[in-house]
């Protein structure tokens, strides 16, 4: 039996992430999970990152816990998946602890790199789909900031879109770039165009 093929939907806040990865999981019937937050112990790290509330959480101590989270989660849910030769569908992975914690925090984007992959086991995505939208559109989208990360500020957001955008530069043959703009149909077709031409899967 074939492996099945593992897609990270990358982003900052307002890009689109979580649509299109849906809508893209449900067409290729994958797997459809979230980090942080896909599976029940990364539900409460999830909310103890997100927490509304000013909760004294240090910088690190968010990286430490955005890993364990990756860790449990592959272990116990995308490699399994994987192994049983179906497709997953991440809304962030990876790439997202390198952008927000590495080049929004400030802290050593090569040392949350290499404890990411420590916690992954060395597992990356066969794809990483970076979306792309205008500040004004995004931050239209976001509407009121909900949790901390969003409530983080404009120089943050920059930074961590920066960020992104390095990654994908550095990494060609893992990243793709897509304009998240227009209408989620518009995106998605974006989006099927580019897993066909990387990963021969079907539109």
């Amino acid at each position: 039996m074939a492996a099945g093929r593992f897609i990270a939907f990358e982003g900052g806040e307002g890009t689109g992430k979580s649509t299109q990865a849906r809508l893209l999981a449900d067409r290729l019937g994958a797997v459809l999970t979230r980090e942080p937050g896909g599976t029940p112990i990364g539900a409460r790290i999830r909310e103890i990152v997100l927490a509304s509330e000013e909760n004294g959480l240090t910088d690190r101590a968010e990286a430490l816990l955005m890993a364990a989270d990756r860790a449990h989660h592959v272990a116990t849910l995308i490699a399994p998946t994987l192994a049983g030769g179906r497709h997953v569908v991440t809304d962030r992975f990876l790439g997202s602890s390198v952008a927000y914690q590495g080049f929004g925090r400030g802290l050593a984007t090569e040392e949350i790199r290499d404890l990411s992959l420590w916690a992954t086991d060395g597992l990356q995505p066969d794809l990483v789909v970076l979306l792309v939208v205008e500040r004004t559109e995004a931050r239209a989208r976001i509407g009121h900031a909900r949790d901390r990360v969003e409530k983080a500020g404009p120089a943050f957001h920059d930074a961590v879109t920066e960020g992104f955008v390095e990654l994908a530069r550095a990494d060609p043959e893992r990243w793709v770039t897509v304009d998240g703009g227009g209408t989620p149909a518009e995106v998605e077709a974006r989006v099927g165009a580019v897993v066909v031409d990387r990963l021969a899967l079907p539109p």
